[in-house]
């Protein structure tokens, strides 16, 4: 940006958003511009990282986190920040300040780093950090201009673990996402079917409790 025009941002709240398809979370992003135009439009770019070394674990919340960072004397070197997932939005003309929706779109896909992290976490808040990019345009007594928006434009934010879970319940009530090879899912078809079980999770159930049911 110019001297003379200066734009910042802020993350205000995030809450699941009610009418989308799948499960999406809307982060409530609040802009200043300080400049001699009005802008005529945002598009506007995020990166969205989360910041485990920001917060506590609790024993429980610990041992989810096993996959992700190991046992707890390796965290030191392995809870290092990690990319949660990018988005976009326009935003229309302003002057001043503004604020936008930008959506979170999300998964329960376990195999995903993000989704096992929110998993494993029981209570408190989620460290977000939210890096904004972007092009904008305003219009002024020469016609229209475009400006990048600078590199260092940032915002944290703690998002409460409840906001995430209330969201999955919404869309995946008391269920979740766990991917297997085709290999697997053909021999369990055929298991759940052998068995006469009404559906997969039965037959994961059986197989589960199978040992505990062996003589001794």
């Amino acid at each position: 940006m110019s001297p003379a025009y200066s734009i910042t941002f802020a993350v205000l709240d995030i809450k699941p958003e009610p009418y989308a398809i799948g499960p999406t979370l809307s982060a409530r992003v609040g802009i200043a511009a300080l400049g001699e135009e009005p802008v005529h439009a945002i598009a506007l770019r995020a990166q969205v990282r989360i910041e485990p070394n920001r917060r506590a674990y609790t024993d429980a919340e610990g041992s989810g986190l096993l996959d992700l960072f190991g046992t707890r004397d390796r965290w030191h070197d392995t809870q290092r920040t990690f990319l949660w997932m990018h988005t976009t939005t326009t935003v229309p003309g302003f002057t001043g300040g503004a604020e936008v929706d930008l959506p979170l779109p999300c998964t329960y896909d376990l195999e995903v780093t993000g989704s096992k992290y929110l998993h494993a976490l029981r209570d408190g808040t989620v460290p977000l950090l939210f890096l904004f990019s972007g092009t904008v345009f305003f219009k002024g007594a020469t016609g229209f201009s475009v400006q990048q928006i600078p590199w260092d434009r940032d915002d944290r934010f703690n998002m409460p673990v409840s906001v995430w879970r209330q969201l999955m319940d919404t869309h995946y009530p008391d269920t979740g996402w766990v991917r297997m090879r085709r290999a697997t899912i053909d021999a369990l078809t055929a298991y759940k079917s052998g068995h006469g079980f009404l559906d997969y999770d039965q037959a994961v159930t059986e197989l589960l409790s199978a040992p505990s049911r062996e003589p001794s």
